[in-house]
């Protein structure tokens, strides 16, 4: 492993964190292929539908969010992966820093190097779709707030399918239905500012999904990564 993780919590997660980042920082092909797919497909649909204003803004939201999703499922089937591969997981569950500290700062790193860039592509996006500067900075802040949830999502199945036949294709599918109300949130808050009604009750469903998911993310996943070690 690369250098001892240190003992306390937040050490622990830095030390992941900071460790992960360098990885992915080393394959920046693979994280390029994330936000080229994110572009494409939100890119794609405005040229296949109709070119009708009022319809594009209708779907954008629901297209945005269901591009940001598939393309957080290509980088986490190698969230574990490799670690399981070359033994650093199981040197993780045996180190006297704590595990779940050392996959929150593995899913944190994850998700600054996967779904940042997709956030910060959101306005790309909405200007596509011909959204209105306000509506853009709504569906960013869904984005913001949802996308962490949905890497906690993927780390817990992805250590549930680490070492399985057909892991990425397990991963999507323990995945999918699990992300479905992160998705009706996170489109639901654009929709219902465009309608007037305003987006707070969805993005605090948002924020509220995201506590618990970073207050109960680490014990399940790193549950699970000593599961998949057993």
């Amino acid at each position: 492993m690369n250098g001892a993780p240190a003992t306390g919590v937040f050490g622990a997660l830095w030390w992941a964190c900071r460790r992960d980042l360098r990885l992915a920082m080393r394959s920046r092909a693979e994280l390029a292929v994330i936000v080229v797919f994110f572009l494409l497909v939100t890119s794609l649909f405005p040229l296949s539908v109709s070119p009708d204003p009022q319809l594009l803004r209708a779907i954008a939201p629901g297209i945005a969010w269901v591009a940001a999703l598939l393309a957080s499922l290509l980088g986490l089937s190698r969230l574990f992966a490799a670690d399981h591969g070359d033994g650093t997981l199981e040197q993780m569950v045996l180190a006297p820093a704590p595990l779940p500290a050392l996959v929150a700062g593995k899913v944190l790193a994850h998700w600054l190097a996967t779904s940042v860039p997709l956030v910060l592509l959101a306005p790309v996006a909405g200007l596509q779709f011909g959204l209105p500067a306000d509506a853009i900075a709504i569906l960013a802040a869904s984005l913001a707030l949802g996308t962490p949830i949905l890497s906690w999502l993927g780390a817990i199945a992805a250590a549930l399918t680490l070492g399985a036949r057909g892991g990425s294709s397990l991963l999507a599918l323990l995945v999918l239905p699990l992300a479905v109300p992160v998705l009706i949130f996170g489109a639901g808050a654009v929709e219902s500012f465009a309608a007037g009604l305003g987006a707070d009750a969805h993005l605090s469903l948002l924020g509220a999904g995201l506590i618990a998911a970073w207050v109960l993310g680490p014990a399940a996943t790193a549950l699970a990564v000593r599961i998949a070690h057993e």
